[in-house]
């Protein structure tokens, strides 16, 4: 017969204690989870003496603090949590994925001039020649778990290339090609339709590796005319026009929510 454990150690553990442990987290956390700014902002406006908690400097950014008590101030200003907003843009071809370049080139953040929100941010990218679906959110917690690798949530495209792609490719891309010491790996691929000398195929990818898909035909020697990300996970890209963008439904937001586990660790 097993030993029963003590009964002053099972009272010890109660989900009160569990749940106020769970809203202690560094000063630097607790301004991302606020959507204030990023852990790396924070953690240089902290470092400048521009952050008070409970009315006291706080100079050392590993200090935590407990988010459901604790009154923070930047510049002597109190802040609160922003509401979180989530958006789809359909982006165009020829735009950066960055606030702000050094080059001067256009960027994605000139499809939102009509969005007066400080701290949104991509959830991910596209590059410069990639068209399609791109979120943003100012809320960290949803974007850091819907690009965690865990997750596995999956990113569709339609790829359109300069050959008509034979069942050796298309294999390939699923088995693994490697490029430049890299295995790079779709989940899955298909023919889509073709023309007299180009076609389209449909590639899922499930990690997010820089410029997966154009090394993955670069090494099988095709050209990428054309890359367009039309779904993350179940939300699609749908007839959203191309530089428009629309807020996430809630439907939309609870199917993605399930789909990287978000939802079942809130109730919990």
């Amino acid at each position: 017969m097993r030993e029963r454990r003590p009964p002053h150690k099972t009272r010890e553990r109660t989900k009160p204690a569990d749940n106020a442990a769970a809203k202690r987290v560094t000063l630097p956390r607790a301004l991302s989870k606020l959507g204030y700014c990023s852990r790396t902002q924070a953690e240089r406006l902290i470092a400048e003496n521009r952050v008070a908690v409970d009315g006291r400097t706080v100079s050392d950014t590993s200090a935590w603090v407990d988010l459901a008590t604790a009154r923070i101030c930047i510049d002597g200003l109190a802040i609160a949590a922003e509401a979180k907003i989530y958006l789809m843009l359909n982006k165009p071809r020829g735009l950066v994925t960055t606030r702000h370049d050094p080059e001067g080139r256009p960027t994605v953040y000139d499809c939102l001039r009509d969005f007066d929100i400080p701290h949104l941010s991509p959830v991910g990218r596209l590059d410069k020649a990639s068209e399609g679906l791109l979120l943003f959110t100012n809320d960290t917690e949803f974007a850091q778990i819907l690009l965690d690798p865990v997750t596995h949530v999956t990113k569709t495209y339609h790829v359109q290339i300069d050959r008509i792609m034979d069942d050796e490719c298309i294999a390939a891309m699923t088995s693994g090609i490697r490029h430049d010491g890299e295995l790079l790996t779709a989940t899955a691929a298909r023919r889509l339709r073709r023309g007299d000398r180009n076609s389209w195929i449909e590639v899922e990818l499930d990690e997010g590796r820089n410029r997966q898909i154009r090394r993955m035909l670069e090494a099988l020697g095709t050209e990428c005319l054309r890359l367009v990300r039309v779904a993350i996970g179940g939300l699609e890209l749908g007839e959203l026009p191309k530089g428009a963008v629309r807020a996430l439904t809630e439907p939309e937001l609870q199917a993605l929510r399930r789909r990287t586990g978000l939802e079942r660790t809130r109730r919990n």
